[in-house]
């Protein structure tokens, strides 16, 4: 039985997209994500079977969802064994957002998934970083500021990610409003 590997999220419009690119520069080694692959995760699911994937999209599929504004402030990182490991955009702290990310978390887990332990932490991710990328005080300076939006969510997607020599590729599987 074939897998899939899975998650859950938001696609920013075109402009915001268009103008996260615009940031994409300036920090050696750094690889860049391409506009197709720009989201705000909502639940990560990884990798399910089919029955599993059709019980979640069933679960999905009754969250109740209703539009609401968003927009970014700023740029950040995550970090892993003491060094930069990614560069992101920061979603502003939207109750709207929180909501509906704990929405999904509970069809997630009436459609038999674990719960998720990790802390959402909302944010597009720009680049991932490994040992020979530059350091990324600058460009945290130079972004800083960054402020996108507001612009309005008019629904979530469940998609698959497929891992590559390139890095992976996102197909939206399937979009709910």
């Amino acid at each position: 039985m074939s897998s899939r590997r899975l998650f859950v999220a938001l696609r920013p419009p075109e402009h915001v997209a268009e103008a996260l690119l615009d940031t994409m520069e300036g920090l050696p080694g750094a690889r860049w994500q391409d506009a197709d692959n720009l989201h705000v995760t909502l639940r990560f699911v990884g990798e399910v079977d089919r029955h599993m994937a059709s019980d979640l999209t069933a679960a999905l599929e009754s969250v109740l969802f209703v539009p609401f504004p968003l927009h970014i402030t700023g740029v950040g990182h995550f970090e892993g064994k003491g060094r930069a490991r990614s560069i992101w955009a920061r979603v502003a702290p939207s109750a709207e957002l929180d909501l509906l990310q704990m929405r999904v978390e509970m069809a997630c887990r009436r459609a038999g998934l674990a719960p998720e332990t990790r802390r959402f932490t909302p944010h597009i991710t720009l680049a991932r970083l490994n040992s020979g990328s530059a350091p990324i005080g600058d460009w945290l300076h130079a972004n800083g500021a960054l402020s996108l939006g507001p612009w309005q969510v008019d629904g979530f997607s469940l998609f698959e990610s497929d891992l590559t020599p390139n890095g992976a590729l996102y197909s939206e599987i399937t979009k709910f409003q």
